[in-house]
């Protein structure tokens, strides 16, 4: 598989480029979005991976350009901007996928599969033909359960044809798909490719023309002869152990992950090498780039700073807290995005700015200096809660991918109480899945109209109560929930007998389902939620990045409009909000939280460019329960949030003992 990387950052192109080869992708770096377009619109690739920040065209601009012009191949957009609207423009524009740096490396790989899976017309995770399967999650191949030693080039080569195996590939093709736009290899090398591969298949009990020749045309996967031969590729990969080939079949198709597994200790051990390796002449070039920016604080001192020389400084501080967060120094990448966030306010900065400027560079720099080594604790492990959905209603299931996704769940579809049954009791479909489901979500068939109603329907009802039960039995801590048409009072008691945790009546949308999920999953580590409202885009774009640190995740909005139903989809753990808004003000809008029984505890905190006395009496006076002014350093904001929920719990705690 192929992928066009228009990437300005040269320690990102790196970390990523190492990536995506030991995934065994084909990769043409460019660095601005002129020669993206360029190569995009030349040579044919399976997947397109933007930065928004590019030179001389913009990662949205050249989205909006290839969407234009018709070309359909997968998108995805990196960015550090992980806000709400920045996300809608970006997948407005035409992008396919949204990613926010700095991501996991684990994460991003996942979305790449997903996203070629999707265009792909063989959309399954593990990809088979006849005895042959392969893994992408794992880059294993096996013919007839014997595994095949392939080289690099001979594992895309099969890949490719598995992909697309109604295809007939000429050589052209293959040399266009599988090779880098900077070699120039000949037809020869193809032929000797598919010649290797052919000897291992055939020394692995295949037959010599299991990929085949069409001559003048090309190369393709011979067709099976029977729908047979296919049960039993799917049954031989899941061990026999769902009880029938058809159940087996299902299991193959539906059950397997998009996340692969863990990176077993030597692969880590060896890119956490590659990272220090990488960092040696990272950490001399950021020290380099540091003079930029103390430069621009010695010319603020002076008022000599100019909007070009501001605006130089604001992408240096970009690119460092991109590059620091490869490296996983979350701390360091974290005043890096205070510094871009000054220099990029939209005005010029002012004398009296400049001991704050000097003190976060002079952090800054020191933070950079003295880290030596990148320690295995800063990367990141990819695991996130898993959530397994039985349910026969596709339209159901899609409307929770998305919002899943954003809260940091990864999800799996089990389209029937069977297929999720042998999902959780075959032990090799649980090693694809690479982790236990934390959560279990029973979707009860749609009831029909009195007239509908026959006895398949019955019969269906009852083998999900029935699965609710099994799964109840089997994993007593594991918390279940069921959704039903109607909420009726048996259909509530049914789930309580038979070990169900929670009950949701449908309609129920797709935010509050997975907000249910994320409460049942709630403990200690998992984040806060803080809601932040503010019509200063600047500033909400910051926020996020401000809080990042301390684990919060963050909602901002700025239309004051829409907070009643912003809030009711987030049930946010705190609350931001600013003072002058068009419409409504924040004044206002405490008044309206705090009229509302269910709300009347959480905490809110007013940030206002307002420092007078009176504007802070009038927020206490309404219900806030803090007040900061702007500007405020990240470190106080989540100070004074942590505060404020410490208390609540506190209040809670004694509450919950009788004391209070």
């Amino acid at each position: 598989m192929k992928i066009l990387l228009v990437e300005d950052d040269d320690v990102l192109i790196k970390v990523l480029t190492r990536n995506l080869a030991t995934h065994h992708y084909v990769v043409d770096t460019v660095k601005d979005g002129e020669m993206g377009w360029t190569y995009g619109s030349t040579f044919e690739y399976d997947l397109i991976v933007l930065d928004i920040m590019l030179p001389k065209l913009d990662g949205i601009s050249l989205c909006k350009r290839f969407r234009t012009e018709r070309y359909i191949t997968p998108i995805l957009l990196l960015t550090a901007q992980d806000t709400i609207t920045a996300k809608v423009q970006g997948l407005d524009a035409g992008a396919d996928d949204y990613v926010v740096k700095p991501f996991d490396p684990v994460e991003l790989i996942a979305r790449i599969r997903a996203l070629l899976r999707r265009g792909s017309t063989n959309p399954f995770p593990l990809l088979t033909w006849g005895d042959l399967l392969l893994n992408p999650s794992t880059c294993e191949v096996t013919y007839n359960g014997r595994p095949l030693n392939l080289t690099t080039m001979e594992y895309d080569l099969l890949e490719l044809l598995l992909r697309d195996c109604q295809h007939v590939f000429s050589a052209e093709e293959l040399l266009d798909r599988l090779w880098s736009s900077e070699d120039f290899p000949s037809e020869a090398t193809v032929r000797s490719h598919i010649r290797r591969v052919r000897q291992k298949l055939v020394a692995a009990g295949a037959s010599q023309d299991f990929i085949a020749t069409m001559h003048g045309r090309g190369y393709y996967l011979k067709a099976l002869d029977t729908e047979e031969s296919i049960v039993r590729s799917f049954t031989h990969s899941a061990n026999n152990s769902a009880g029938s080939s058809g159940i087996a079949a299902s299991i193959k198709v539906e059950a397997f992950s998009d996340s692969p597994k863990h990176n077993p200790p030597d692969t880590q051990q060896q890119y956490l090498a590659f990272l220090n390796e990488t960092w040696t002449t990272t950490k001399s070039k950021s020290l380099d780039q540091m003079t930029i920016l103390l430069q621009a604080v010695k010319d603020l001192q002076t008022n000599q700073l100019k909007p070009p020389q501001q605006a130089q400084a604001q992408q240096v501080a970009h690119k460092l807290a991109g590059t620091l967060g490869i490296f996983g120094l979350t701390k360091t990448m974290h005043t890096a995005r205070q510094l871009e966030y000054w220099l990029g306010g939209g005005e010029p900065l002012q004398p009296k700015h400049a001991p704050l400027m000097k003190t976060l560079v002079m952090a800054l720099q020191q933070d950079i200096d003295h880290t030596t080594l990148i320690q295995m604790s800063q990367i990141p492990n990819g695991q996130s809660p898993l959530l397994l959905i039985v349910s026969l209603d596709t339209e159901f299931n899609q409307s929770l991918v998305t919002v899943a996704a954003s809260r940091g769940i990864r999800i799996e579809i089990a389209k029937s109480p069977n297929v999720a049954k042998a999902l959780l009791t075959s032990e090799s479909v649980l090693d694809g899945l690479g982790q236990d489901p934390d959560v279990i979500l029973l979707r009860l068939p749609e009831i029909p109209s009195e007239s509908e109603v026959t006895d398949q329907f019955i019969s269906q009802v009852r083998n999900f109560w029935e699965t609710l039960q099994t799964f109840a039995h089997r994993y007593p801590d594991l918390p279940i929930v069921v959704m039903g048409d109607g909420g009726e009072l048996s259909d509530r008691l049914e789930t309580m007998r038979r070990g169900g945790k929670l009950f949701l009546a449908a309609p129920t949308p797709p935010e509050q389902v997975i907000d249910a999920v994320v409460n049942l999953l709630r403990d200690p580590d998992i984040p806060n939620k803080v809601m932040i409202l503010d019509d200063d885009q600047d500033w909400l774009r910051t926020l996020p990045t401000l809080l990042k640190p301390w684990g919060f995740k963050v909602t901002t909005l700025a239309d004051p409009l829409q907070f009643w139903t912003v809030l009711q989809a987030v049930t946010p753990d705190a609350l931001v909000l600013d003072v002058n808004m068009p419409q409504i003000n924040g004044f206002e809008l405490c008044q309206i939280l705090r009229s509302d029984p269910h709300w009347q505890k959480l905490p809110v905190l007013f940030l206002s460019v307002l420092t007078d006395s009176a504007s802070q009496n009038q927020a206490f006076t309404v219900g806030a329960d803090d007040y900061l002014c702007k500007p405020v350093m990240g470190v106080e904001l989540a100070n004074r949030i942590l505060r404020r929920l410490q208390r609540v719990r506190a209040w809670a705690s004694a509450s919950s003992r009788g004391v209070v």
